[in-house]
């Protein structure tokens, strides 16, 4: 019998996952076939295929470990350039501020969010949601606690 797979980095996430595969692998006397990747081909988990295996999934496992490292890297200078990710922000201070005004004064919250206008971004020119209204008084309102 053949287990197919696409590629190596499929069957599992860490060598020890991989190894575990293979020895289930090997006690059912289950071939493996990887259609694509640098292994593509037919492999017995026993024997020269065993190590040939296991020396795959440290390598994977290495290469997975190296793009993660590069990827927290490229998040860190992101951040110093003042980049955050994530989409823009729907309320900026000046709406933050007037639906804070318009609160004390006692209007209502989605009678607040049909005044308010989104400034930029792609909902630029609608109003926000009810629930980003609530949230934006919200943080308003644990701010004014901090500052106590």
């Amino acid at each position: 019998m053949i287990f197919t797979v696409h590629e190596m980095k499929r069957l599992g996430r860490g060598t020890a996952e991989l190894l575990a595969i293979a020895e289930d692998l090997r006690h059912h006397d289950i071939e493996l076939e990887l259609l694509a990747g640098p292994l593509q081909g037919v492999y017995d988990p026993s024997g020269h295929g065993a190590a040939l295996f296991a020396f795959f999934a440290g390598m994977a496992e290495s290469e997975r470990e190296l793009i993660r490292e590069k990827s927290l890297e490229g998040q860190a200078s992101a951040r110093e350039r003042g980049r955050h990710g994530g989409p823009p922000k729907v309320v900026d201070d000046d709406m933050a501020d007037y639906a804070r005004a318009l609160r004390t004064q006692g209007v209502t919250v989605p009678q607040i969010a049909r005044e308010l206008v989104i400034p930029s971004g792609k909902n630029k020119g609608e109003h926000p949601s009810v629930a980003t209204v609530y949230r934006l008084l919200a943080e308003a309102e644990a701010s004014d606690d901090t500052d106590e």
